[in-house]
């Protein structure tokens, strides 16, 4: 019996995989090379090309490698590409949540008030500091739907009743609860809860909240 082979010509199209999609690549070796080049690259070569036929009209219908139609396939699935990377991208880590630029982190697991920074300084991030009103209206939002006691990034454990962000900037907006801060008990350290800040002892052993940057996706 003869043996069947894959009788694939030279000229062939090709197919490939990408961001789960078949791309048909007519000319393989143009779209290998494609992956360095820039659409802004690829309309310069359609222009120059146009320039070309122009000034050389008997030129025009002798075959070309590669032809305007083949610089327009490849424009064309760099587009796609560029447009599939850019849906792809996150500006902030899976179960990480984005407000106002910035990535926040709610922790599942409860820690004293010095681990939560370290936890939060092991994920590129810093126990969080509440520089708006909009920002502890989001964080308000996010406790009161979950009925947790949440760590920021504020104390006056090195000096009692200066009162500093973890990022050594002095307390400028508050949102202390009512009659707070009493330090009953030698409560350094402050808590989101309800619907505002309360101190309390930094050996408590509370969830956390850890923010940091987004990041940037293509074309934003």
């Amino acid at each position: 019996m003869a043996e069947m082979c894959d009788s694939k010509e030279p000229g062939d199209p090709e197919e490939e995989m990408f961001g789960g999609q078949k791309v048909t690549r007519k000319y393989p070796g143009l779209l290998r090379s494609s992956r360095s080049l820039s659409v802004s690259r690829i309309h310069q070569s359609l222009q120059k090309e146009t320039r070309d036929h122009q000034e050389s009209p008997s030129q025009v219908g002798v075959s070309q490698e590669p032809t305007r139609s083949d610089l327009e396939d490849v424009l064309q699935q760099l587009t796609w590409m560029n447009a599939t990377l850019a849906g792809l991208c996150r500006p902030c880590p899976w179960k990480w949540e984005l407000f106002q630029g910035r990535c926040y982190f709610f922790s599942q697991t409860q820690d004293i008030w010095k681990d939560a920074i370290s936890a939060c300084q092991n994920l590129r991030a810093q126990l969080v500091v509440i520089n708006s009103t909009e920002e502890q209206k989001f964080l308000k939002s996010w406790n009161v739907r979950n009925n947790q006691r949440t760590w920021i990034g504020l104390s006056d454990h090195h000096n009692e009743g200066s009162w500093k962000w973890v990022d050594s900037s002095p307390l400028q907006l508050s949102f202390w609860k009512e009659g707070e801060p009493n330090n009953h008990g030698d409560e350094d350290c402050v808590e989101l809860y309800s619907d505002g800040w309360n101190d309390n002892r930094c050996n408590t052993e509370n969830f956390w909240t850890c923010e940091k940057p987004s990041s940037s996706c293509p074309g934003s």
